[in-house]
C-alpha cells in the first residue's frame, strides 16, 4: 500500500535518465522526454500548462573563410531585474556556411500539490 504525500510548488528532484533537475510535479522530464510518473486518470483531468514564451531562430556563419565558436547562454532574472540564474547550455563551432536553428520555451504549468508516492510502512 502506498500513501500519497503533496509536494510544496517549485519542489525539485533529479531525472533518473540524464540527471537534470526538474520539477516534482513533472511526469515527463522535459530535457530527455522520458516518463518519470504515470499518473492516474484523474490527474489526465487537472489543468494542463501552457506555453507563456516560444521564440525560435537561426544563426548562419556568413564568413566563408574561418570557422565561428558559438556559446549559448540562459540568464533568468526576477522582476527586479535580479539574476537568479545564469547557465551556459551549449558551446559549438560554426563551419563556413553552416547554420544552426536555437528554440527557447518557457511552459507555466497551475501551482498545484503534486502527489508523490511515498511507501509506507
Amino acid at each position: 500500500m502506498s500513501a500519497a504525500r503533496p509536494a510544496a510548488p517549485g519542489m525539485t528532484r533529479n531525472c533518473p535518465h540524464c540527471k537534470s533537475t526538474v520539477l516534482a510535479s513533472a511526469s515527463i522530464c522535459p530535457a530527455c522526454q522520458h516518463h518519470l510518473r504515470f499518473n492516474s486518470p484523474t490527474a489526465a483531468a487537472a489543468p494542463t500548462g501552457y506555453s507563456a514564451l516560444q521564440v525560435e531562430g537561426t544563426v548562419r556563419h556568413r564568413q566563408l573563410d574561418e570557422p565561428c565558436e558559438f556559446c549559448v547562454v540562459l540568464s533568468i532574472a526576477n522582476e527586479r531585474g535580479e539574476q537568479i540564474t545564469r547557465q551556459v547550455v551549449g558551446v559549438g563551432v560554426l563551419q563556413p556556411s553552416e547554420s544552426r536553428k536555437f528554440s527557447v520555451s518557457v511552459n507555466l504549468m497551475p501551482a498545484r500539490a503534486a502527489q508523490l508516492k511515498v511507501p509506507t510502512g
